[in-house]
């Protein structure tokens, strides 16, 4: 009988507590494990020392963990080296800690790859297990992760509630939707489409460059057709050098733990997207919006698949680390409609950990500014069903 320690990492989402409660149900199976640590603050609380005994927590507190966003043990955003991994092994030593459980992306993944490694070379027996996790949808192997669909619920939603806005008062509205180097999220933006001439119109992701001509072209036939155009774009959007124009834009900007320049907390790109469109078109209502940060811990919109599958996820960890000595957690797809449904599988740290994917050519239509009917078919299983809408004030264009 050894001690085990889970802890969450990386940007919160509003399932990630389901899998903490997964893994904590799980682990309260097994007489393998006598005490179950929660790392407060991911590795830098590790570090410290700063721990809660999950056990102790009742069944009711463990519900309302499962149904609330945001990173119920905290987070960080430290990307450990060596040294820092070491210290991490020291700790897991003098508490006689032998199962890791680590629930974030594919940083975490490599934070868990680290640290077995070192254990497996000091001789100390330890097994550590990756949980994914990630709004982006970007890790590998994996048909999806955890975290995307209830992302994706709270952006079609968004955008379906925008684009009645839209019609009531006609102009150009632009959202700009998290996802540095991959566009699962902002494409999500398409799901809600109802009505023929429902927005988004126009959806860019940081797989297709663009140049400033074409955005504002595609913007231009949009809107001399129906009078409006709904625009979601990815943050991390690119023109043509591969460089993203929120970095074009901002030549200080502030960088993370991971060299990244900030994205998400900004609404530059925003504002000078429709300054363009202000100057170079001349159409006056011009609007524009940063989604920012709320659309990883939304209350209220978890889909139910999503909440599923992610606790799903940290059973299997468990059950995975009572055979295995390491691993990440993986889903495959076996249908999709009403056939929808997955299976987990176990695979190796070292395919996930630092690797990311981005979204596939299917997914995107020819002229690179939307999403095609079999990205809508991979993803709307994921984000559950969504409001039916209707609008009265529709007429023909003048």
């Amino acid at each position: 009988m050894a001690n085990a320690i889970v802890s969450q990492s990386g940007g919160p989402t509003g399932v990630i507590n389901a899998s903490l409660v997964g893994v904590i149900e799980e682990a309260s199976k097994h007489k393998e494990i006598d005490r179950l640590f929660g790392g407060v603050h991911a590795v830098s609380g590790i570090v410290k020392e700063h721990f809660i005994d999950l056990k102790k927590l009742s069944i009711g507190t463990l519900e309302r963990v499962a149904g609330s966003p945001s990173s119920a043990l905290g987070s960080s955003r430290d990307k450990p080296n060596d040294e820092y991994c070491g210290r991490i092994l020291e700790v897991f030593k003098k508490h006689d800690i032998r199962y890791f459980y680590y629930i974030g992306g594919n940083d975490s993944a490599n934070t868990c790859y680290i640290i077995n490694n070192m254990a497996e070379n000091q001789g100390y027996q330890l097994r550590a297990f990756h949980v994914p996790k990630t709004v982006d949808n970007d890790l590998r192997v994996t048909d999806h992760c955890p975290g995307y669909g209830t992302a994706a619920r709270f952006v079609a939603c968004a955008l379906m509630g925008d684009d009645l806005d839209n019609r009531a008062l006609p102009g150009v509205k632009i959202d700009v939707i998290m996802g540095r180097h991959a566009g699962f999220l902002t494409g999500a933006a398409a799901l809600g489409k109802q009505r023929d001439d429902d927005g988004p119109h126009l959806v860019y992701i940081p797989e297709r460059p663009f140049t400033m001509d074409q955005f504002l072209g595609d913007i231009d036939r949009v809107y001399k057709k129906i009078g409006r155009c709904v625009i979601a774009i990815s943050e991390g959007a690119s023109g043509p050098d591969g460089k993203t124009y929120a970095e074009t834009l901002a030549e200080n900007a502030e960088r993370d733990a991971h060299g990244n320049v900030q994205l998400s907390g900004t609404g530059a790109l925003a504002d000078y997207l429709a300054g363009q469109i202000k100057g170079k078109l001349g159409i006056k209502r011009v609007r524009a919006d940063t989604f920012g940060y709320l659309q990883r811990s939304f209350a209220g919109l978890q889909s139910p698949t999503d909440v599923d599958e992610a606790r799903r996820c940290g059973r299997q960890a468990v059950l995975y680390s009572m055979k295995e000595d390491n691993g990440s957690v993986a889903m495959k797809r076996l249908g999709n409609g009403a056939n929808y449904g997955v299976e987990l599988f176990r695979t190796n740290l070292s395919e996930v950990a630092e690797h990311t994917k981005s979204v596939p050519d299917e997914f995107i239509n020819a002229e690179g500014n939307g999403m095609t009917d079999a990205f809508v078919e991979y993803a709307a299983p994921l984000a559950g069903e969504l409001p039916r809408t209707e609008y009265l004030g529709n007429y023909p264009k003048a």
